[in-house]
């Protein structure tokens, strides 16, 4: 019977009612009963949206309807969380829905973004609560920063070991009355003022726990800290090898090495990771935590490993001077990128030197050699050289780069942020980043030959409405751009950033372009990865990190290693790597989510200690509240309407600009700005700007550094 409603339903654009459909169907009595417990049974599973008017209609066919999570800023407005653009939603327009809600949303404008008001709450989500013990009038309650409008009473048997300011995790026993609920502790977080709790708190309510399981643990303590001899059976033999690793100073999970000789007169490129599988056993407790993890989480100065230290810092980990087990992809690469040769193979390396990014900058880049490097100079170069090459096969190939800058965030020993820094990424970054993307390449492409089951990475063609939209707002900017639309390719796109590269806003319309594109994901289809122009992609170089690189490693001993090739099980090993790539690429999303709340929240921390303090940005982002500006540094604030002097301005959507009535002034987005810090909230993650108007040498104050 469902599926009878559901042709139907598919074949109708408007909403039908109950009778409609029952006619339809030519339903008697009993089959009328079955059909209105489908409906709803299809409206909780929200498959189908019950109108207001009592009809019923596939989301799908809903041309401005849209279901997802909700995302409240501090500052009160919204955002419905897409797989494209998210949708703001004005203050005014949440109808009482908070953080976390599963909510039913009507778009109510496209141009110049998208904008809607939530028609109905459709799943209120208290699954995770995390938040601060406050006792008023004695009794104990939880304060949810993010979600204001409930009220949690704690049962007080269960904060015995509690005091005002104490984090806590709750869940929820009952619901008292509307908004009102009584919890009890689950677990204790820390105190609020204890260093490193602050990120905690964010982790924990984006379900990222720094505790493993204890037998987790236990398996971890069975691993032994050095290489045993009867390990290396089976394996080649590369310590004769002049091999090396090269990342930030403070990286202690090192899981790529890199080797370069010379063969044929081509390059013999030899990248080698950690064989983090033969630790991590399949059916462990350790890879169910690995699994459910997904990824590593970098917060700050915080790390919330996908693995053990013991793991990712010691046994795993491609330190110096010490024998590691490693999977190696050695490629013979000719003078055009072209990969000609290659060898997948397992092995042990003992790595020469680890370096650091900032001493092989020094080396490609300034022709400084720091002590220690000398022996590697020339070796760095030739590198150098061949990602020079590889780099330039890429972007021929249709390799997009947005340009997107990331920022570094610093903290003393306290855990309070001490400073933020935009990251400059030079030839050694590149380098690395160019010697792993062609790994994972030739990797993905050796088994999508062999028709096995597996797990890429993949990133899809842009919907060509989002790039229409993209256009139009290039065109309200008073900008052209040559590019032909109905064929859209990763050149078409390098094409429309190189028209724009030298206009002010670049910056502003990289972004925009990128927020275009859809989301990089794991599955088990190859479809290709646009932003990268590659036909066949995968993640292969860092397994202590990520989860499908740990399984893409299984997967080579299993194809490659072992000569394990199945046959009859095919389907159902598919059908196991697809749920593994769709719970990895969910883990990703969180991880990613909870990073940039603790930017923010480190970022207004660090503006704390500049108030009054001027600074010169330009203009970022412009709603009808007001204006953002980024500083040098990436960190963004927001000057409102209200602040804005000389004249009453409002936001025009038609020309993307906040224009004075009387004088025309306008604020547009690129535009260079000097602001002064007037506000900045750790709570609330955020930051406040007043524009200091006339020039911005004008009254000789002293430049604030950041």
């Amino acid at each position: 019977m469902k599926d009878k409603i559901l042709t139907i339903l598919k074949s109708e654009f408007n909403a039908i009612s109950t009778e409609e459909l029952c006619s339809k169907l030519d339903a008697n009595t009993d089959e009328i009963k079955r059909i209105q417990e489908i409906l709803n049974e299809m409206v909780q599973n929200f498959e189908v949206y019950y109108t207001n008017k009592e009809k019923y209609i596939l989301f799908e066919n809903c041309k401005d309807i849209e279901i997802g999570e909700i995302d409240v800023h501090p500052k009160g407005f919204g955002f419905l969380l897409l797989p494209g653009d998210d949708v703001h939603i004005d203050k005014n327009m949440l109808n009482g829905a908070i953080d976390g809600d599963i909510v039913i949303v009507e778009i109510t404008s496209r141009k110049p973004k998208l904008e809607g008001r939530v028609l109905k709450i459709a799943k209120r989500n208290l699954n995770n609560l995390v938040g601060e013990v406050k006792y008023i009038h004695g009794k104990p309650f939880m304060n949810l920063e993010d979600r204001r409008a409930l009220i949690i009473e704690l049962d007080p048997k269960s904060t015995q070991n509690c005091v005002d300011g104490t984090i806590i995790t709750a869940s929820i026993i009952k619901e008292v009355r509307k908004n009102y609920y009584f919890a009890r502790v689950k677990d204790i977080v820390g105190h609020k003022d204890d260093a490193g709790v602050d990120i905690l708190t964010i982790a924990y309510k984006h379900e990222i726990y720094p505790d493993f399981s204890e037998k987790a643990m236990r398996e971890t303590e069975a691993i032994p800290t050095e290489v045993k001899e009867s390990e290396l059976e089976g394996r080649t033999d590369l310590t004769d090898k002049i091999i090396f690793t090269i990342d930030g100073a403070d990286t202690k999970d090192i899981d790529d090495a890199i080797s370069l000789e010379e063969k044929n007169g081509n390059y013999l490129l030899g990248v080698h990771i950690a064989d983090v599988s033969y630790y991590v056993k399949e059916n462990s407790q350790l890879n169910y935590d690995a699994m459910h993890r997904g990824t590593s989480s970098y917060l700050a100065d915080t790390v919330i490993p996908m693995l053990p230290h013991k793991l990712s810092n010691g046994i795993c980990s491609l330190n110096e001077g010490v024998i590691r087990l490693t999977e190696s992809c050695v490629m013979e690469i000719d003078k055009n990128g072209k990969v000609v040769n290659y060898d997948i193979f397992p092995s042990y390396i003992k790595s020469r030197k680890k370096m650091t990014y900032a001493n092989v900058n020094d080396i490609l880049m300034r022709d400084i050699i720091p002590k220690g490097y000398e022996p590697f100079v020339e070796i760095l170069k030739k590198m150098n050289e061949l990602a020079h090459i590889l780099r330039k096969e890429k972007i021929k190939r249709g390799y997009i780069d947005f340009g997107i800058d990331e920022a570094k965030i610093y903290c003393d020993e306290f855990g309070r942020a001490k400073e933020v820094k935009k990251i400059v990424r030079e030839d050694g970054e590149k380098l690395i980043e160019d010697f792993m993307i062609v790994a994972n390449e030739t990797v993905a492409t050796h088994i999508y030959n062999m028709d096995l089951p597996f797990v890429y990475r993949v990133h899809d063609i842009p919907s060509r409405e989002k790039i229409d939209e993209f256009m139009k707002f290039v065109s309200i900017l008073g900008y052209s751009v040559n590019a032909d639309l109905n064929k859209l390719t990763p050149h078409t796109l390098q094409g429309i950033l190189k028209e724009l590269e030298d206009k002010p806003e670049f910056l502003v319309l990289s972004s925009s372009l990128l927020r275009s594109m859809k989301k990089a994901k794991y599955q088990v289809e190859n479809i290709g990865h646009f932003g990268l122009g590659s036909k066949c992609y995968t993640h292969f170089t860092s397994p202590i990190r990520r989860y499908p690189d740990l399984t893409v490693h299984r997967l080579l001993r299993k194809y490659i290693f072992d000569k394990d090739i199945m046959s009859s099980t095919k389907d159902d090993f598919t059908c196991k790597l697809s749920e593994i790539a769709e719970l990895s690429s969910d883990r990703e999303i969180k991880a990613q989510e909870t990073e940039r709340e603790v930017d923010d929240m480190k970022m207004a921390e660090y503006m704390q200690g500049h108030i009054g303090e001027e600074y010169d940005g330009f203009i970022s982002g412009l709603m009808n509240f007001g204006l953002f500006v980024q500083l040098d540094n990436l960190i963004e604030g927001l000057v409102h309407i209200s602040t804005l002097k000389g004249d009453y301005y409002n936001y025009n959507a038609d020309i993307m600009a906040i224009v004075g009535e009387s004088h025309k002034k306008m604020y547009r987005l690129g535009d260079k700005v000097r602001v002064k810090v007037v506000g900045a909230s750790k709570e609330n993650k955020t930051i406040d700007f007043e524009l200091v108007e006339g020039d911005k040498n004008a009254n000789n104050k002293q430049e604030s550094k950041i």
